[in-house]
């Protein structure tokens, strides 16, 4: 009968810690044509085990939710080429499964556009500048609803 040592153990824990990292990592789409602050998010998001695709606006956007369901979606409002309540729209044709999926993130908070949108639907709404404990605790709160909405489906 072989003897465990420390280091087995060691390695054996480090092995099961890696694996349940691995099926905690959760992908998030984010939409912002402000590239410098995209890029900071970005790095941010991956330091807490995120991995992170970042567009500059709608039209990118939709093409990346053809080619996977993220978890997260997190997007500026006032983009060119299709702005985030266009994409939102788009979105809701195309995949409404992914609506809850939303958190906006904005700098517009007193534009009559953007807080009409708002209004009309029903998503998490965050507004710039973005402080990282709060906009880490949103999406925790996003993962957890979609968690449980996963658990209630057939």
């Amino acid at each position: 009968m072989a003897m465990q040592t420390d280091a087995d153990a060691r390695d054996e824990n480090e092995n099961s810690s890696s694996k349940m990292s691995e099926l905690e990592i959760k992908s998030i789409l984010l939409l912002d044509d402000d590239i410098e602050l995209a890029d900071t998010l970005k790095h941010l998001l991956e330091t807490h085990n995120f991995i992170v695709t970042t567009v500059k606006n709608g039209v990118e956007g939709l093409h990346e939710i053809m080619r996977l369901d993220f978890d997260v979606i997190m997007c500026d409002i006032m983009m060119p080429q299709m702005a985030g309540d266009m994409f939102y729209r788009a979105v809701e044709r195309t995949k409404p499964n992914l609506l809850s999926r939303f958190i906006f993130i904005t700098g517009h908070a007193d534009n009559p556009k953007v807080t009409d949108f708002l209004s009309k639907i029903d998503a998490l709404v965050l507004f710039k500048p973005v402080q990282v404990d709060e906009l880490i605790r949103t999406i925790s709160f996003v993962l957890k609803k979609i968690g449980d909405a996963r658990q209630i489906e057939p």
